[in-house]
């Protein structure tokens, strides 16, 4: 029995799956070399034993650098956009790519999400391994192999839902080709994908070319055509205004496929957009959609609110823009030791960019802990100012009081390129137990 995931419910429940691997099992791998920062004598533990020693994460014999993921924060958050797709009337499919964790997936999953996005077929054999039974995959799928074994899984699970991108005629043919060299039983859901503008990144230009490739699917007898959806955050030189325009124009051209009946007989219409930067604007304009000949599923994507961040989606999230609705917090925060202070403005931490998320914004010191005594204050004087492979660059200012053996806690920009350079994440409390640890597999 796996674990599967019943979207009407708050519950987990036990259901035969094609693939199945339960959750509850990555308690029982070792804890060894390959996972970082993880108490050396907690070899040969299992990671569920080392959970349940409940132990601190400064005292407890972790090795610096350690990626810390708040418990509260996470819960926060998790909350917070389930309160928020209820009362806008959004369902919702959090983009998995952010996390590549099952266990984090459960948690969306019991927090009412719709199913998890990929982004690449390897995500979602990873979905499927842990038991996801309805994946929305952002992206045209025309890999051979990988549309054989979407074929088996579909075939083997009759509850599994699939759904894809579309963004070409050829893409069709491919797909069409390879579903049926894979003798598939069952057709892919698929939805075309509208572009964002000239010079955005996927997806069809125009509505004539959209059509097309409607038609396109028509002909196979392997996909069927469930709706329309793209990505509002690559409307270039994007505004409130210009997003919302983009995503009229997506919603008027489901209204126009609905009545051209392009749609499959007997199925909910879906309508999907949502990064996390725009759901408020994507909330705005799905609240508008018409009746149509079919229930609209409005489906929401975010990610990035799973852990938030301290630099890029804090300044993006839109929350700043509607603070009526809540605040997501930041639940990142990586640790390092001072190695070296080699002249009163110069510090290096023994973190790097192996270690900590830079392709955006560089780390932001923001708490001291001290190697003495363990008191904690504010990283005042502190500011990071380069990464090396294995060292973090701090330049401090007169009178700032760091010294080699203290911790220093640094907030990171963008959640993805921060879960994938750790494989096991210790979940920490607010008073620094650590309950649990995130397994992810990038």
């Amino acid at each position: 029995m796996g674990v599967a995931y019943d979207a009407t419910t708050t519950s987990i429940e036990e259901a035969p799956l094609a693939a199945d691997r339960p959750v509850s099992g990555l308690a029982d791998e070792p804890v060894d070399h390959r996972f970082k920062a993880l108490p050396p004598d907690a070899e040969g533990l299992t990671v569920g034993a080392l959970a349940a020693e409940r132990r601190n994460l400064f005292t407890g014999g972790f090795t610096t650098p350690v990626l810390a993921l708040s418990a509260e924060s996470v819960e926060h958050n998790l909350a917070l956009l389930e309160t928020y797709a209820q009362r806008h009337g959004l369902a919702f499919a959090p983009h998995g790519k952010t996390s590549m964790s099952p266990q984090l997936f459960a948690r969306q999953l019991e927090h009412g999400a719709w199913g998890i996005t990929a982004a690449v077929p390897h995500q979602a054999r990873v979905y499927r391994a842990y038991g996801i039974r309805r994946i929305f995959l952002a992206n045209e799928l025309v890999d051979a192999a990988a549309l054989r074994w979407l074929a088996a899984e579909l075939d083997a699970d009759p509850e599994f839902r699939f759904v894809c991108y579309v963004d070409s005629v050829r893409g069709v043919e491919l797909m069409d080709g390879a579903l049926r060299a894979a003798g598939a039983s069952r057709p892919v859901d698929v939805v075309v994908e509208l572009g964002a503008g000239e010079g955005a990144r996927t997806g069809v230009r125009t509505e004539a070319e959209c059509a097309a490739v409607a038609d396109a699917v028509a002909a196979t007898g392997t996909l069927r055509l469930v709706g329309v959806a793209g990505y509002e955050a690559e409307v270039p030189d994007a505004s409130g205004e210009r997003v919302r325009d983009w995503l009229r124009r997506l919603v008027a051209l489901a209204v126009g496929f609905d009545r051209a009946g392009r749609f499959a007989a007997d199925e909910e219409i879906v309508i999907s957009a949502g990064g996390s930067a725009w759901f408020d604007a994507v909330a705005d304009v799905f609240a508008q959609i018409p009746e149509l000949s079919a229930p609209v599923l409005k489906l929401l994507r975010s990610g990035a609110y799973v852990s938030h961040d301290d630099g890029r989606y804090r300044r993006l999230t839109p929350f700043n823009r509607v603070p009526e609705e809540g605040e997501l917090q930041p639940a990142f925060r990586l640790w390092a030791q001072v190695v070296s202070r080699p002249s009163a403005d110069q510090a290096f931490l023994n973190a790097g960019k192996r270690d900590a998320a830079y392709d955006l914004d560089l780390p932001e010191a923001q708490v001291v802990r001290s190697g003495r005594d363990g008191a904690v204050r504010p990283a005042a004087g502190l500011s990071v100012t380069g990464l090396s492979d294995q060292h973090t660059w701090v330049r401090t200012e007169p009178g700032a009081e760091l010294e080699v053996g203290d911790w220093v806690g640094m907030g990171l920009s963008h959640p993805c390129t921060s879960f994938d350079k750790w494989q096991l994440i210790p979940l920490v409390a607010a008073d620094g137990t650590v309950t649990d640890y995130i397994r992810t597999f990038f």
